[in-house]
């Protein structure tokens, strides 16, 4: 039975750094697409596709040689989308603790061989963290939905 949850540990290599010394911010979201993608492969037991990445916030930046931990998890599913909640955290060796440094939302739909959505098995939250989490992500979907609603007159749909 396919897991809800995913984690990567890994450690940030010299080619991740960016002008300022630290790890790039496009590296970072590279990783945060790779850990979500393997969590919402695995739910949906398909090829998925990206169709949104948002909220993501860069707390503090990612020092080169650290340690890196990316969780992410199944927070919401629709009929063929699953919404995936992505954190990073990173410590120096000497550390025992990871602290946060980016988090995100990724939305992901699983496709069939042709390209076309396909239907997913519900995800059921069970604590009252995920049950948390299920209302965020449908608060943020109602969101997006009334941001698309109020943008319609400037896309040429």
């Amino acid at each position: 039975m396919p897991t809800h949850k995913t984690s990567f540990q890994f450690i940030s290599e010299p080619g991740d750094v960016n002008f300022g010394g630290k790890v790039h911010g496009g590296t970072v979201m590279k990783w945060i697409d790779q850990a979500a993608y393997t969590c919402a492969r695995t739910w949906a037991e398909s090829y998925c596709v990206t169709v949104y990445v948002g909220g993501i916030r860069f707390y503090k930046p990612i020092g080169i040689g650290e340690v890196i931990k990316i969780d992410s998890q199944v927070i919401y599913t629709g009929s063929s989308s699953i919404h995936i909640m992505v954190e990073v955290y990173s410590r120096n060796f000497e550390q025992k603790k990871f602290e946060k440094k980016t988090h995100c939302i990724i939305i992901f739909v699983a496709v069939d061989e042709k390209g076309n959505p396909k239907k997913v098995k519900p995800w059921i939250p069970k604590t009252d963290q995920e049950k948390k989490l299920q209302e965020y992500a449908l608060k943020l979907k109602t969101l997006r939905e009334e941001i698309h609603e109020e943008m319609r007159p400037f896309f040429n749909e």
